[in-house]
């Protein structure tokens, strides 16, 4: 009874040495797919890398993306949290209902491995190994660029 995260987006089997694919139709949860795979109907590893990156930040926020419209500048979560970090006030995006005190250290760190794992290009993301090391240390992040921001049913849109 050990629950894992996976197949966040979609299924599907790679052969050989393959690392990315096309699929003939794009199926999965629109807050969650990456914008190559939404767009292009091309996926990879690092698609399931920028799936992760929006769950990373909805567990730090208690919100999800899909949904949220921030009131003052209608962003989604990944948007909101982009600017939270821009204006060095990325410990605004804690769950405010939490009942057991946070280490700043790691929550800041989270929400940069989020951030990095959500870059628009797939080139420009962390694979899932390097994730799991950033999580696990305390060694300095790169810095990450501005992020695909949401998708409004037709397009991301930044």
């Amino acid at each position: 009874m050990n629950p894992k995260i996976s197949d966040s987006v979609i299924a599907r089997s790679f052969g050989g040495n393959e690392t990315q694919a096309n699929t003939e139709r794009v199926v999965g949860t629109y807050g969650y797919m990456s914008p190559e795979y939404a767009l292009d109907r091309l996926f990879s590893t690092k698609s399931d890398v920028f799936s992760f990156g929006i769950l990373v930040l909805e567990i730090v926020s208690g919100s999800r993306n899909w949904g949220f419209v921030h009131t003052k500048h209608d962003n989604n979560l990944i948007g909101h949290a982009w600017r939270m970090y821009k204006e060095d006030r990325s410990m605004e995006l804690i769950d405010s209902t939490l009942d057991e005190p946070v280490d700043p250290s790691q929550v800041l760190r989270s929400i940069e491995v989020g951030l990095l794992c959500v870059q628009e290009s797939a080139d420009d993301r962390p694979d899932m190994s390097s994730v799991v090391q950033m999580l696990g240390s305390e060694g300095a992040l790169q810095k990450s660029k501005q992020p695909t921001f949401y998708w409004n049913g037709s397009h991301y849109q930044t």
